[in-house]
């Protein structure tokens, strides 16, 4: 249900700063919770101290509205939490706590987002750790140092014997001061920061970023390169999709398809570095376009290749899925469903397997997705065989897109000239990435330059989904229930 104290926010449409008067906080905080029972979203939230006040922007975003809608409005340092009854604020509530000094009365877990447990850089409130009381109660801490080559993280087990009833989630240690860094911008170091916010995801916040910058700019990007960066986009989905059936399968010991699908995604991301050069597509997406330009030759291989990536992919996929001990693993294991998809915000992937039809690609169809959309698959079930059928679903989806618009690029030019922001003026995208949705927001002060910039990529909700899936599991169910996941630290941390 649309709010008419929200401003509708078209695809490319800049608005100027004044032009939205803010709400007053009683107004805002109604407006906010009303959009989650409303079926809406939050899609990012942004706050600035403002003399005594929170100078507060936010995303909504309303599945099949076609638009994001801007909310704008104020509040008091002290005022009274909204978690309670919205519980996807929790980390935006969290982080105006952390920044800004704010006390969000009532808040049930009032932690730092990414100021380190033990750290002393936290005001003195520390970290107050969950506990459940009980003799047959013990806590199983893990990381930040992992075994393996993966990013730090801090994980804080309560189990009773071998059953979690309780998964506590510490990150941060990946905080680099991205948003920060952004502010002043766009310079020549931007699109470095941007490509790097997430790295597996270079493509997905490039187009975000970009379309901002055209959209400040009052720039109309060419047909061509909109379909070139919708193939860019797929293909980052492709590998990392199959990267994770094989890593999986990896984890439950199944190594056919755990070899199968490593040199597949590599195959994946061989085809973005014939688009670029970069097989993480940095340096393709620019404002205004896309760097380079595919040649004929370059559609019949590329072609050729998704073809025979279909093919190997799926039949990698179907040596898994028809073996009955290893998808015995996935059944069962880590469920989240819908109702907990929605009071989260959970985006992307394990919302779709949990039957939540929400896909940025069809709910904002415009810009790379304006002719063609990927077909939306969904499952039911919401566990770790929901969230691999989900990928095998959608790899075959991503592929059959590519199929129908790689052989009809548009003619004419694959980028154009974009004029610097404009001043005093906001905007905001959203793009679906490969884990969900991707949302930028960005304000320009008086020169044109960024006063405020928020990224919010789909990790930000997304761990608190892992953490609830794990509730009633084995503690020998976590390997593979973050990698059904498969969540970015750098991409919530910033």
């Amino acid at each position: 249900m649309e709010s008419t104290n929200l401003t509708k926010l078209h695809y490319g449409q800049r608005y100027s700063v004044d032009s939205i008067p803010p709400l007053d906080s009683v107004t805002l905080l109604h407006e906010l919770e009303s959009t989650v029972n409303g079926s809406g979203a939050i899609a990012a939230l942004s706050g600035a101290q403002a003399y005594s006040m929170i100078d507060t922007w936010g995303v909504v975003h309303f599945p099949g509205m076609q638009s994001l809608l801007l909310c704008h409005g104020t509040l008091p340092m002290e005022y009274p939490a909204l978690t309670p009854r919205v519980p996807q604020m929790h980390l935006f509530e969290r982080e105006f706590a952390e920044e800004l000094g704010a006390r969000p009365l009532g808040h049930p877990w009032l932690t730092p987002v990414r100021t380190l447990p033990g750290s002393g850089a936290d005001d003195g409130q520390g970290w107050r750790w969950g506990r459940i009381e009980g003799p047959a109660v013990h806590e199983v801490s893990v990381g930040p140092v992992h075994a393996g080559v993966i990013e730090p993280g801090h994980f804080r087990f309560q189990c009773s014997g071998e059953r979690v009833l309780h998964l506590e989630v510490a990150l941060g240690y990946q905080h680099r001061g991205i948003a920060q860094a952004l502010l002043g911008g766009p310079t020549v170091r931007t699109p470095h920061l941007i490509e790097t916010a997430a790295g597996d995801t270079s493509v997905g916040h490039m187009v975000a970023y970009c379309q901002l910058l055209e959209a400040l700019g009052g720039c109309e990007v060419p047909p061509r390169a909109e379909q070139l960066r919708a193939i860019a986009l797929e293909l980052e989905r492709l590998a990392n999709h199959i990267g994770d059936l094989g890593t999986l399968s990896g984890d439950v010991a199944f190594q056919p398809t755990a070899a199968m699908c490593g040199r597949l995604r590599g195959d994946a991301l061989n085809m973005t570095a014939r688009l670029c050069g970069n097989r993480f597509g940095r340096a393709l997406v620019i404002p205004g376009g896309v760097r380079f330009d595919v040649s004929p030759e370059d559609v019949d291989w590329l072609l050729t290749s998704v073809e025979r990536l279909e093919r190997e992919a799926l039949a990698a996929a179907g040596l898994l899925l028809d073996h009955a001990v290893a998808r015995s693993r996935f059944e069962q294991t880590g469920t989240l469903d819908a109702t907990a998809c929605t009071q989260l915000g959970i985006v992307g992937p394990p919302a779709r397997a949990a039957g939540v039809p929400q896909d940025v690609r069809h709910d904002l169809p415009d810009g790379p997705y304006a002719a063609v959309r990927p077909a939306l698959v969904t499952q039911q079930q919401g566990d770790v065989l929901a969230r691999v059928l989900q990928r095998v679903d959608e790899v075959r989806a991503s592929i059959d897109f590519i199929q129908q618009v790689l052989p009809r690029l548009p003619r004419g030019r694959h980028a154009t000239d974009c004029d610097p922001p404009a001043a005093h003026s906001v905007s905001a995208t959203a793009v679906e990435g490969w884990r969900g949705r991707i949302c930028h927001l960005a304000i320009t002060g008086d020169n044109g330059r960024f006063s405020r910039y928020k990224i919010v990529d789909p990790s930000v909700f997304n761990w608190a989904g892992l953490a609830v899936a794990m509730r009633g599991q084995e503690i020998s169910d976590f390997p593979v229930c973050n990698k059904s996941f498969n969540l970015s630290y750098c991409g919530h941390d910033l």
